[in-house]
């Protein structure tokens, strides 16, 4: 006969299944539309905080603030959309340490290499796609597992969004600094242009390239430099010195298109000589176009290489 245990006795209990922990930590969903509006609201009364002081202690804050908005709510989205399972610590590992070491690699080499000339942003192209791709192979190099086009597009945009953040804020700074003191005028003005084009200049890029790199890593972990991968790091070369190009065509056709007598030097020094308003207004229409021709190429480029891999389509 069994009898009920005394009252204060203690009841076994069984356990519940426990649920294995998540492989990687969660980032809540939606989280990089909090952070641009988040951020653009700490940006924008930064900037009126300033404004109203004067007080130049704020430049920093204003200037990171500004430079990284962009990039970091990219690098989030693109995260929460299609690299949650390749882990946070490498994707800020690629933001952070990539986009680092590809501007200063290619701040050493533009100083030593390059010279003023009709095809200098030929050499900035390739010098800076190629540093950018080697910081992306650098820090992925003990992450043998991670290959394929959807983990290079994710990884090379994380490095190219970095490279651009730390960029942005260096001309920003550059803005800023005039003879008579600060010019926050300028300053963000440069912010704004280069915060609406973040999008569509070096992560765009670097995703093209790293998609067609990780897609010919071995499944050992090692890249294999192949033909479509050089062809793609020209290609996107080449774009990156039209993007910077943009400025100096358009002078060039101003002057042709308004029978200005042309220059040799004109196009190097990306100016014209007392300029009418009929041909400032034509040159901002020219400069406007040519970027967004860019763009749409790369677009384009990164749309077609997604819609041939599989694995994108069902992402975390």
């Amino acid at each position: 006969m069994t009898h009920p245990p005394p009252p204060g006795a203690p009841r076994a209990r069984i356990p519940h299944p426990q649920q294995p922990p998540p492989p990687y930590p969660r980032i809540r969903a939606g989280l990089w539309r909090h952070c641009l509006w988040g951020g653009t609201a700490l940006w924008a009364l930064t900037a009126v905080v300033t404004y109203a002081t004067q007080n130049t202690t704020l430049l920093p804050t204003l200037i990171l603030l500004g430079s990284f908005l962009f990039p970091v709510t990219f690098v989030l989205w693109a995260y929460e959309r299609h690299g949650r399972d390749l882990g946070v610590d490498l994707l800020l590992g690629c933001f952070l340490t990539g986009g680092t070491l590809g501007i200063l690699g290619a701040s050493l080499m533009e100083t030593y290499l390059l010279h003023p000339s009709a095809w200098m942003f030929v050499g900035v192209g390739l010098i800076e796609e190629a540093v950018k791709l080697g910081a992306l192979m650098l820090v992925t190099r003990r992450r043998t597992l991670v290959r394929g086009v959807r983990a290079g597009v994710v990884l090379g945009a994380a490095v190219g969004f970095g490279f651009a953040a730390l960029e942005s804020a260096g001309y920003a700074f550059n803005a800023a600094v005039s003879t008579e003191g600060f010019d926050l005028r300028a300053l963000l003005e440069t912010e704004i242009l280069r915060g609406v084009l973040a999008p569509f200049g070096h992560g765009l890029w670097t995703a093209i390239a790293g998609g067609v790199l990780f897609a010919a890593r071995r499944p050992g972990g090692r890249f294999h430099i192949t033909g479509p991968v050089v062809a793609t790091y020209v290609g996107v070369s080449l774009l990156h010195a039209l993007w910077d190009s943009t400025h100096g065509i358009a002078v060039w056709l101003v002057a042709r298109l308004t029978s200005v007598p042309f220059d040799q030097e004109l196009f190097a020094q990306g100016y014209l000589t007392r300029p009418t308003t009929e041909q400032e207004h034509l040159f901002t229409v020219l400069s406007i176009a040519g970027l967004v021709f860019v763009s749409l190429i790369g677009i384009a480029w990164v749309r077609s290489l997604t819609r041939r891999d599989p694995s994108w389509r069902n992402t975390p």
